[in-house]
């Protein structure tokens, strides 16, 4: 499980380094920060809407987009997930 989100970083990154015409990816960090914070957003909301809805395929759909988008705006500000495990961790052990 933890793999793919690896390797998942790692097309973001290539995505980042070597923009690929066609490729959403690509695309979106070449609009920019706004841009990707708007689709977190959409994602957020839609998220919100499903769990009202008690719509579990909904929400793992939505859940997935918004994670995508999340970890796009790390990669785009030079962050990764793994940063983002290593607050909860230091957060657990409180």
């Amino acid at each position: 499980m933890l793999s793919f989100l690896n390797e998942l970083e790692d097309i973001l990154e290539e995505r980042k380094t070597n923009p690929t015409e066609g490729s959403y990816t690509s695309t979106l960090m070449q609009q920019g920060l706004d841009r990707i914070l708007k689709k977190i957003g959409e994602e957020a909301g839609e998220v919100i809407i499903a769990a009202k809805n008690k719509d579990a395929e909904e929400l793992t759909n939505e859940s997935a987009d918004l994670l995508f988008h999340l970890m796009l705006v790390l990669k785009n500000e030079g962050l990764s997930i793994k940063d983002v495990v290593k607050v909860l961790e230091e957060r657990h052990k409180k």
